[in-house]
């Protein structure tokens, strides 16, 4: 019922930067966002906007990463610039809805983004 395509990743010199983007089908979903999870650790929240536009970051990308939607196309984007070695990691795509039912989660296949030294 739900797909996420995702694309933008791929490999980047330090300090460069990537825009990553993410397709959704149906509805216009209550929040999207990025996901990512580097190895030896568990999958983190990077970034997540509402349907309203209310953001939030993890610390590590504050100032660096931006995160935006366009509802009418329900695509979600993240601007990554000031890239770092440490930000390599699979980045998931996640899209949810909540209903009373409970919050159905969305994900889409990861693109990996890879930050040379």
């Amino acid at each position: 019922q739900v797909q996420l395509v995702e694309s933008g990743g791929g490999l980047v010199q330090a300090g460069g930067s990537l825009r990553l983007s993410c397709a959704a089908s149906g509805s216009t979903f209550n929040a999207m966002g990025w996901y990512r999870q580097a190895p030896g650790h568990q999958r983190e929240l990077v970034a997540d906007i509402s349907s309203g536009g209310s953001t939030i970051y993890v610390d590590s990308v504050k100032g660096r990463f931006a995160i935006s939607r366009d509802n009418a196309k329900n695509t979600v984007y993240l601007q990554m610039n000031s890239l770092k070695p440490e930000d390599t990691a699979v980045y998931y795509c996640n899209a949810r809805w909540r209903s009373a039912a409970g919050t159905a989660n969305y994900w889409g296949q990861g693109t990996q983004v890879t930050v040379s030294s």
